[in-house]
């Protein structure tokens, strides 16, 4: 029986860090351009209980979401040893293409999967480069569409990549600006024989009525800015509750699909939106199960440092960890652990593996 296996790793994680002290000199407005009236280094306080943040990473100006997933797909080609002419598929996940310094209009042409091809130099016409948009679940969904397009035997051997750089794209006079970084994550996955290790089972749930809209591009808060300038925008509260109702739930699934128990679970690498809607998170997931204590190191943190990259959160976690390089986590053979993420559209997933 063959498996999905994930057989290298890598990230690309910018030098830049801004820290929280670095928003006091911003005047933050209300959506409805208000002038926010607490001083800003209340504001990043309260900013920084509620979500743990205490800095992030910005991309250097000459580098864009593309070139961020070309460094760290070289690092997951090294990890694994593989010949880069015998990829089958380039997965890019991202939600704003290359985007310049100082401006805000996004470049998807060509698709960012295509940059990375060309700049790997692989010349293989059947190794077909697309990106997807799946907001930030988009890497743990190139990797379920890998696994089945293996399952389908349309592929073999697969490099995901989850890159952005959201920090093009922030209007600094609204507070939620102060969550989103860039960075890069990818992996190769490969289809295996005769092995334990790989994709056990894996989760998919998008609800878009109401939800569509819970993140979108909307004119700065500042008052009189151009509204055909757009940055990202969120309703905050409306994605904190569909992610604590509805993410537990694409979870269970996925787990129990899999046939393992809970106690099974050796950690969760879930995407790092912010620490308070993580924590509690994963305890809804485990009380679905009648379990109240959640078991000490299960759900590592990067949050802190690095902030929200979005689709690079998951698969950056994974690679730090998975090379020791975070404290006090670290992942063995045969262990199962869980990728899971929620973001635009809205979209949720989950995927159980084997390591």
């Amino acid at each position: 029986m063959s498996q999905s296996v994930i057989t290298g790793t890598g990230c690309s994680i910018p030098e830049w860090i801004t820290s929280n002290n670095d928003f006091h000199y911003n005047r933050f407005f209300t959506e409805k351009q208000e002038a926010i009236e607490q001083e800003p280094p209340v504001i990043t306080r309260k900013f920084q209980e509620i979500t743990g943040i205490e800095e992030r990473r910005y991309a250097n100006t000459e580098h864009g979401a593309s070139d961020l997933g070309f460094m760290a797909a070289q690092e997951a080609i090294k990890d694994s040893g593989v010949d880069p002419e015998t990829i089958d598929q380039i997965i890019f996940a991202h939600n704003f293409g290359d985007v310049q310094k100082h401006t805000i209009q996004t470049d998807i042409l060509p698709a960012l999967a295509s940059r990375v091809k060309a700049k790997l130099g692989i010349e293989n016409p059947f190794c077909v480069a697309h990106d997807i948009l799946f907001g930030c679940p988009g890497w743990v969904q190139g990797v379920i569409h890998a696994h089945h397009f293996f399952n389908a035997g349309a592929a073999k051997r697969a490099l995901i990549i989850g890159g952005e750089t959201l920090s093009r794209v922030l209007d600094m006079h609204d507070r939620d600006s102060m969550i989103f970084s860039d960075g890069a994550g990818a992996c190769i996955l490969e289809k295996k024989e005769n092995t334990s290790s790989g994709i056990v089972s894996t989760a998919s749930m998008s609800h878009c009525l109401d939800e569509s809209h819970y993140l979108f591009l909307g004119k700065s808060n500042f008052p009189g800015a151009d509204p055909r300038i757009r940055y990202i925008k969120m309703h905050g509260r409306k994605i904190y509750e569909y992610a604590l109702t509805n993410v537990p739930l694409a979870m269970k699934k996925c787990l129990d699909d899999s046939g393992a128990s809970i106690d099974d679970l050796k950690k969760v690498f879930i995407h790092q939106a912010n620490q308070k809607l993580d924590e509690g998170v994963i305890k809804r997931f485990y009380r679905q199960f009648g379990r109240r204590e959640i078991p000490e190191g299960i759900m590592p943190m990067t949050v802190n440092k690095l902030g929200n990259s979005s689709v690079a959160t998951v698969p950056t976690l994974f690679d730090q960890v998975k090379r020791g390089k975070l404290e006090g986590h670290s992942v063995e053979t045969g262990d199962l652990v869980m990728f899971a993420s929620v973001g635009a559209g809205m979209n949720i997933n989950a995927v159980c593996y084997r390591m």
